[in-house]
């Protein structure tokens, strides 16, 4: 069978059965929803979360699904989460045509709402938290097409529900899909858009990667689904849309029109922004009989991880291609797994710390931070980074200081041409933690060799406490 939300359920119930759970009771979407899996997240639990009863809809909802590196892994088929960085790298390189269906073999279609039946107010649209300014879809991949090229983009928006028929589109100025838009707003023409709601972790992940041109994103997800994503036809709108979806919206983006959007809680862990934005002119809805909703869990942990795993990929992909000595990436939670970046090297000649840096700049202009390190270095261990960053780094000749260059006009202290005003600048900092080269003669670390380390085997040379046998020696007592 073709994989969809639906397999990624099973494997995850077969293979990590403990990660899901549920929840029988009517919930609230207004807050109450998000609020239970607030409560996992603060005694340090990130569970799946699937809800039987949202109050005002008749449809399931899951929530939470990429909280973990490791259950996104585990959609990949990778064993480790540094081995799933690697393979996203490769797979991204390597992406697969989409295959076009019938009708019979897209469960998308089942539903087919148009019109005045195409209402949005069924669908368990959730608030999340206190200070949003409503009802948000948040984990739909957006489908557009670039003007003039036709190239599909697909990327991953905010979306407040501002009617029935209406849903606000706040993009990134540095996202693709923003450039696209504004070709079309230049043009005075509509831009149609579809969004894709619960799918296999594949598709939003490729949605979230970052290419180096417009495009392929639909091709990515079928690299990381190890298989071609399966599409058809929209109803309304010239676009192909995902057949295996739970859920599509589809619409057009009017040009030069705006409503008031925002705030919203965003990735930083802040709320922001509000203003004018676009917004989207629900033209019809498809869906499977009995649909599952798909949210994140917006400014906590979900929104960092299902953002920064496909974001690893690339900057694995394009650093390596700037420098081949690579060993590995990170986007620590310490920094919402956005702006802080963890980057190895086997460095082979002095400047390709600097070198990796300005790669991963430009690969996510969402960083704003680098620490480049040696190879012996686990970048997925921040006691590590920080003990190099300590050790083999000084600020007068290993810092970098990049002043008002694009970033994330998401993090609060963005600025602008006017640096006391909000925009989408930020200053980025390079950290080369690295080790010089020989003929400089680094002091040696301390630690076992090498090959008693191999000899030693935890499980048979240890075992845990026993007072029966331990006591006398222990603290001399019977």
């Amino acid at each position: 069978m073709p994989k969809d939300l639906r397999t990624y359920f099973d494997e995850l119930l077969e293979k990590r059965p403990t990660d899901v759970v549920v929840v029988d009771r009517e919930v609230d979407p207004r807050y109450e929803a998000c609020a239970i899996v607030e409560k996992f997240e603060r005694e340090n639990k990130f569970p799946l979360v699937f809800f039987k009863n949202i109050k005002g809809s008749k449809f399931p909802l899951v929530i939470n699904l990429g909280a973990t590196y490791e259950r996104l892994a585990l959609a990949l088929g990778s064993p480790t989460v540094p081995q799933m960085v690697k393979d996203l790298a490769h797979r991204e390189h390597n992406p697969l045509p989409v295959k076009e269906v019938s009708t019979k073999d897209a469960p998308v279609k089942e539903l087919v709402l148009k019109g005045e039946d195409a209402d949005l107010d069924f669908l368990p649209i959730l608030t999340h938290n206190e200070g949003d300014a409503g009802s948000y879809i948040n984990a739909a991949a957006l489908i557009c097409k670039e003007r003039g090229t036709n190239a599909v983009n697909v990327g991953i928006y905010r979306h407040q529900k501002q009617g029935k028929k209406q849903l606000g589109l706040m993009i990134n100025p540095a996202n693709h899909g923003n450039y696209i838009r504004a070709e079309y707003e230049d043009h005075n023409e509509p831009m149609e858009v579809a969004l894709a709601i619960g799918h296999h972790p594949a598709l939003n992940m490729a949605a979230v990667s970052k290419q180096a041109g417009v495009g392929q994103e639909l091709e990515v997800a079928g690299a990381f689904l190890g298989e071609p994503l399966e599409v058809i036809k929209a109803e309304t709108v010239n676009l192909m849309v995902p057949a295996r979806c739970e859920i599509v919206i589809e619409g057009v983006v009017p040009p030069k029109k705006r409503q008031h959007e925002g705030p919203f809680g965003e990735w930083p862990h802040y709320y922001y922004k509000e203003g004018e934005q676009p917004y989207i002119e629900v033209t019809a809805i498809t869906m499977r009989k009995n649909p599952i909703y798909q949210s994140i869990h917006s400014a906590h942990f979900e929104h960092n991880i299902i953002g920064a795993a496909p974001r690893l990929g690339s900057l694995f992909r394009r650093i390596q291609e700037a420098v081949p000595s690579l060993t590995g990436v990170n986007m620590p939670i310490s920094g919402a797994a956005r702006a802080h970046c963890y980057i190895s090297v086997k460095k082979r000649a002095e400047g390709e710390p600097k070198q990796a840096a300005l790669a991963a700049f430009v690969t996510d202009p969402n960083i704003k931070l680098v620490i480049v390190v040696d190879d012996d270095i686990d970048v997925f261990n921040e006691t590590q980074v920080l003990w190099a960053l300590a050790m083999r780094f000084q600020a007068d000749r290993d810092l970098v200081i990049i002043p008002n260059i694009i970033g994330s006009h998401l993090n609060p202290t963005a600025y602008g041409h006017n640096r006391m005003e909000k925009g989408p600048m930020e200053t980025k900092l390079i950290f080369d933690a690295t080790k010089p080269l020989p003929p400089y003669d680094f002091p040696k670390e301390a630690k076992a060799p090498e090959e008693v380390m191999k000899r030693v085997d935890l499980a048979k040379d240890t075992r845990a406490y026993d007072p029966a046998k331990d006591n006398k020696v222990m603290i001399g007592k019977d």
